[in-house]
């Protein structure tokens, strides 16, 4: 720090820097650094912990982007964080890989239902497909995907009863035409079937 601060700035500094780091981690890393009462301590723990750069942690990193697969149950916008934060992480132990390889790396990621989108992404193209273009292609499909389902989940139908049965139909004003009965059904779709609203 600054020999032109005082005693009490340098603490306040330093207190407010171990606040802000404290605030990034999760409570698992937290316990890791907890003992630390210093900011520059506590980053150079947290440095050992997360950024070495041993074989065995690039290989674990390697291992985890191989085997990386992304379900349909679950979000793709989560889904796609996490395909990134291991992209960084191999990036921190500076192992950057291709943008194309990042690319294909991700379309091999995804379901089996994604197929279409996959040959579509690959083939008949004359430049090498992009991450961030098959990134903003996922988003654009996830939010077209829960645009229909609001569509499907909130269907409006018109039914349109004679009011005939039983006899009780009434004739509208001498022109021999039974008065009918309109109502709007609002249906919702669940996972248990229709249900009426």
């Amino acid at each position: 720090m600054s020999e032109s601060l005082s005693a009490a700035e340098k603490t306040e500094l330093n207190d407010k820097a171990v606040s802000a780091i404290i605030l990034c981690l999760e409570d698992n890393v937290l316990r890791e650094v907890a003992k630390e009462t210093n900011a520059a301590a506590m980053w150079a723990r947290l440095d050992s912990l997360y950024m070495t750069k041993s074989a065995t942690h690039k290989q674990f990193l390697k291992q985890k982007l191989f085997f990386y697969r992304m379900v349909e149950t679950k979000s793709m916008t989560k889904q796609l964080a996490g395909f990134n934060k291991i992209i960084d992480d191999l990036a921190n132990l500076d192992m950057n890989l291709e943008d194309e390889d990042k690319a294909l790396h991700l379309l091999c990621t995804l379901p089996k239902s994604y197929e279409g989108f996959k040959d579509t992404m690959l083939y008949g193209r004359e430049n090498p497909v992009t991450l961030e273009e098959v990134q903003l292609a996922l988003r654009s499909k996830e939010l077209t995907k829960l645009n229909n389902l609001k569509v499907e989940n909130g269907v409006d139908a018109l039914n349109v009863s004679s009011g005939r049965g039983g006899g009780r139909g009434r004739k509208a004003k001498g022109k021999g035409v039974t008065s009918g009965i309109v109502s709007i059904v609002r249906r919702k779709v669940t996972s248990r079937g229709i249900v009426r609203s």
